[in-house]
């Protein structure tokens, strides 16, 4: 099943999640009344530190996690006594929370969290028991806004905001190099050896087996989204233009631009070719348009969504559109040959990029970045919940590799790499 996701470009700081208590922990506090916290006695309080008093008590009820119940400050007391089997039988733990799966320990992530195994928020960096992480490459300091594996290369390319391209080396996970442009990536893709890379009024072409360079010049404005299909390369730039290139091989390979389509009356935020001849543009105007690359006319335009279409993806005989307006849509072909909405999807976010593939169990998973900082993983047909990639800022682009392997950028220029596990 082939699957087609849009190149798009980059997305335009949470409160911690509570706050924790000082002192240190299983700390004993100096009391006037010499009671003793049972659970302390048994190394199992979870308060840090453990008052005594009724006023310490509400005092700990205000700093608490709010995931906390009011119960769980409620730290049972006895009198001190030297002879401890005069403590009183301990309840269970009824008031330990229980864990939640959608959330990281931000304190977890600065490497200070006291609660361990039963901390309510997720010491992990995903939730899932069929993939894992396998390794962060760092190197960039602003958003990765496309990632691309050029065919032969032995080679990860990620561009970034921060305008330079890296070459990751795809054994050892080091970067191999380092190309400087001068100017914010928007957008890269590939097709065979040819490396893409959209930037400010330019498109910069590299062909990694030889080493030619050529720069595509046409664009107004940042391109934020590039597609190629054969010997076309289309490029979706800020003033709402897609641009045609066609490679020709007459002497020397040279990129003649074939053509302009006008349409759209705000930014290119997404584009991906799909079966029958059929390009499809998704733009901050919250439309998509379906064009025929061959005449170069628009056949339709979509308004499905409320708000800017941030991802587009062609997977068999569908479309799928994410939207700022919280859902992915789902289209189908009609008899006449029109498209219509089939399904709806909604999040609690915004969607800022779609990707698929399937599982060593040849089951297809639907990728979903929100602005929640986490991305969603969901079996299709059903979207049924596969689990979740978190990380510390939004998922800007999500790219498919061979054998298992899928990557995603952040905003923080974070490269993380992870697999699917085979049973």
């Amino acid at each position: 099943m082939e699957i087609k996701t849009a190149r798009r470009g980059p997305q335009g700081k949470e409160s911690s999640v509570f706050d924790r208590l000082g002192a240190g922990r299983g700390g004993h506090l100096n009391n006037s009344s010499n009671k003793i916290c049972k659970f302390w006695l048994s190394g199992r309080c979870l308060k840090n530190p453990c008052r005594k008093s009724e006023s310490d008590l509400e005092d700990i009820k205000k700093k608490s996690p709010e995931s906390v119940s009011e119960s769980s400050s409620e730290c049972s007391v006895v009198e001190n006594d030297s002879n401890l089997e005069n403590v009183v039988e301990e309840k269970p733990l009824e008031h330990v929370p229980k864990k939640t799966a959608e959330r990281v320990c931000e304190f977890w992530v600065q490497g200070t969290c006291v609660y361990g195994d039963q901390c309510p928020y997720l010491h992990s960096w995903f939730r899932g028991d069929k993939f894992k992480r396998l390794a962060e490459l760092q190197g960039h300091n602003k958003a990765v806004n496309g990632i691309a594996l050029p065919l032969r290369c032995n080679k990860l390319c990620s561009g970034s905001s921060d305008g330079t391209i890296r070459l990751w080396d795809c054994h050892t996970g080091q970067c191999a190099n380092v190309i400087n442009l001068g100017g914010e990536v928007g957008s890269v893709c590939s097709e065979g050896p040819w490396l893409f890379v959209g930037m400010p009024n330019v498109v910069k072409v590299w062909n990694t087996e030889s080493g030619a360079e050529y720069s595509l010049n046409g664009p107004v404005g940042q391109v934020n989204a590039l597609e190629s299909v054969n010997d076309l390369l289309f490029a979706g730039v800020e003033d709402g233009v897609i641009l045609a290139w066609k490679g020709t091989c007459e002497s020397n390979l040279t990129f003649q631009l074939a053509v302009t389509l006008k349409g759209h009356t705000h930014g290119i935020t997404s584009l991906v070719v799909g079966g029958g001849n059929r390009l499809y543009s998704g733009s901050k105007d919250h439309t998509i348009r379906v064009w025929d690359h061959e005449n170069w006319q628009c056949i339709v335009t979509l308004n499905g969504h409320d708000d800017v279409v941030k991802s587009l993806m062609c997977w068999d005989k569908y479309l799928f559109s994410g939207s700022l307006d919280c859902t992915i849509k789902v289209w189908a072909s009609t008899d006449d040959g029109s498209l219509e909405v089939i399904y709806t999807h909604s999040e609690e976010q915004g969607i800022l990029a779609l990707s698929g593939m399937t599982d060593p169990d040849v089951k297809p998973i639907l990728y979903c970045s929100c602005s929640d900082k986490s991305v969603h993983l969901y079996e299709l047909p059903t979207f049924t919940d596969r689990g979740r990639v978190f990380a510390k800022q939004e998922v800007q682009t999500i790219q498919i590799g061979p054998a298992g392997l899928f990557f995603t950028g952040d905003q923080t220029g974070l490269l993380t790499v992870y697999t699917w596990l085979a049973d």
